[in-house]
């Protein structure tokens, strides 16, 4: 679960002005992030090579 606090600092960030989309993809960013670093921390990872034969799949 995300902080106050991290997302305030987040958009802190921001410029004075800035779309209200630009702070949404912050927020899902930083929500993306800490999933991969708990799914990491569980060991949920792949090996490279894992990585190397799924990314295949997707760049043509």
């Amino acid at each position: 679960m995300l902080t106050k606090k991290d997302v305030i600092k987040s958009i802190e960030s921001l410029p004075s002005k800035f779309e209200a989309e630009e702070a949404i993809e912050r927020i899902v960013l930083l929500e993306k992030i800490r999933i991969g670093i708990e799914q990491s921390q569980q060991g949920k990872v792949v090996s490279k090579e894992e990585a190397k034969k799924r990314l295949k799949k997707w760049v043509k």
